[in-house]
């Protein structure tokens, strides 16, 4: 006892210390098993790529964003039993055509929370937003887009791509001027990124394309493009991108390099060993698919031989096409089926640990790819389920944080984004990986896959039970700042 009659403590420190860490966890666990949340997911085997956690959790959502991540036992208003099944953050698809509440739903219940258009764009960032202001029922952001900028300022005939003076028309230089003042516009507009498309506006001169290039590089803003298939095409990004110091982002490899993907791929990995900001993505089919009467359909099949041709086929009655049906299937316009790849090559660009998944959905008055339905399910189930090519981490990785890395210097929400970790958006994907797979095929592009049980957006279901939840609209803008004019 001290003179004023109090006791002192005489524990070692490293003893309060460890009394204080237990009380601190104790008060912690007291207050997670008193919280009532929003909505609980528990049991799942929660998958985060950024965190690297692969274990059985607990999981809290309050106000739209991930509470708690926990080993204890938590309440909600609302429970998902996720036992037996993978919890994944929602996959993130940044190459992504359809932007309709028909395709928001085709890649909900391919387990997609974000679907971004950043190659083909806009014109108008602002209107884009505007349209989708009420809420859509996933996530939902664009690119200025080269092309269709283009095709304002040169008073292109086309409606969905360029078929006119867009296309094959050199600009002057005060057009290319007008196309970069509204491509900067668009960057202030919020624009994620710039989108671009070689082999659509072949007419583009290397001064046009500098100049977009250029814009890039100042606001460093990544430019989202789909090459002119062939390495001499990756050589003039990659040139482009060097010159300026733009991030370039190159669609598709898969069908951008067919028989040269290995040779394209490495060339991607040398410039990102020297410094270069470059990504790539790959989807998961050995066909393509792209509007017939394009310039990049165009330019290579209006004077091929039946042979070529043959390439060609027409979705919606499945026939291979000759110079007959090529060119009254030209007059009409739609989308053709291009068969120009191996299994091969795709495996290669699936696999490699620099691609990020992307589906290069497309669909046109009910029409499509079946990418637009089965990609992401197409990877979980085939490469890594059966193929054994990709580990589940992996394939995930690509699925989320590899595509939110890509754009959150940009885009800061991206932030939160792709990864499972508390503060985090409550864009979650729930699925069992003993039998997710694709069913959708070229004559059933429609067909929903298999596995996919929940899919949570912001908070909300917009799959419970592998089946759509109807009238829910979660979705928000993923957009860069906005800077007023």
């Amino acid at each position: 006892m001290t003179a004023t009659g109090t006791v002192r403590n005489c524990a070692p420190p490293g003893v309060l210390a460890l009394l204080l860490v237990l009380q601190v966890a104790t008060l912690s666990a007291q207050s997670t098993a008193n919280t009532v949340y929003d909505r609980v997911i528990l049991g799942g085997h929660v998958m985060d790529p950024d965190s690297k956690l692969d274990a059985v959790r607990n999981i809290g959502l309050q106000d739209g964003r991930i509470a708690v991540i926990t080993t204890q036992a938590v309440r909600g208003r609302d429970t998902i039993d996720a036992r037996g099944f993978v919890v994944a953050p929602g996959f993130i698809d940044i190459h992504a055509h359809g932007q309709t509440p028909e395709t928001y739903r085709f890649y909900s219940l391919d387990g997609v929370t974000t679907a971004l258009e950043l190659e083909l764009g806009t014109s108008d960032v602002e209107a884009w937003y505007r349209e989708r202001s009420a809420g859509e029922r996933i996530n939902y952001g664009v690119s200025i887009g080269h092309i269709k900028v283009r095709m304002l300022v040169m008073h292109d005939s086309g409606t969905w791509m360029p078929v006119s003076d867009g296309a094959y028309r050199a600009a002057t230089p005060a057009q290319i001027g007008e196309i970069a003042k509204r491509i900067e516009i668009g960057l202030r507009e919020g624009a994620v990124d710039i989108g671009a498309g070689f082999p659509y506006t072949p007419a583009a001169t290397r001064e046009e394309l500098l100049t977009v290039f250029r814009v890039a590089g100042i606001t460093k803003t990544p430019v989202h493009v789909h090459i002119t298939p062939s390495v001499a095409g990756l050589k003039e990004a990659l040139s482009l991108a060097s010159e300026t110091d733009a991030p370039l982002h190159v669609v598709h490899i898969n069908s951008a390099g067919l028989a040269e993907t290995p040779v394209m791929l490495a060339m991607i990995s040398d410039a990102r060993s020297h410094g270069h900001d470059v990504t790539t993505e790959a989807y998961p089919y050995a066909a393509g698919m792209t509007e017939i009467q394009s310039a990049t359909i165009q330019d290579i099949y209006k004077s091929a031989p039946d042979a070529r041709l043959a390439e060609l086929e027409w979705p919606r009655t499945g026939e291979r096409l000759n110079r007959e049906s090529f060119e009254r299937y030209s007059r009409i316009g739609g989308p053709v089926v291009v068969h120009t790849n191996t299994e091969q090559m795709v495996a290669v660009a699936i696999n490699s640990p620099l691609t990020i998944i992307a589906s290069d959905a497309y669909w046109q008055n009910g029409t499509g790819h079946p990418r637009t339905t089965g990609t992401f399910s197409k990877v979980l189930g085939r490469y890594v389920r059966e193929a054994h090519s990709l580990s589940l981490m992996e394939a995930i990785s690509k699925m989320t944080l590899m595509p939110a890395q890509r754009l959150e210097a940009r885009v800061p929400a991206m932030r939160q984004k792709g990864r499972l970790r508390v503060g985090a958006d409550a864009d979650i994907t729930i699925f069992d990986a003993a039998t997710v797979v694709d069913r959708s095929t070229y004559r059933e592009p429609s067909l929903s896959p298999v596995g996919i049980q929940h899919v949570i957006v912001n908070g909300v279901s917009v799959v419970a039970n592998a089946q759509a939840v109807e009238g829910v609209a979660p979705g928000k803008a993923v957009r860069a700042p906005i800077h007023p004019h």
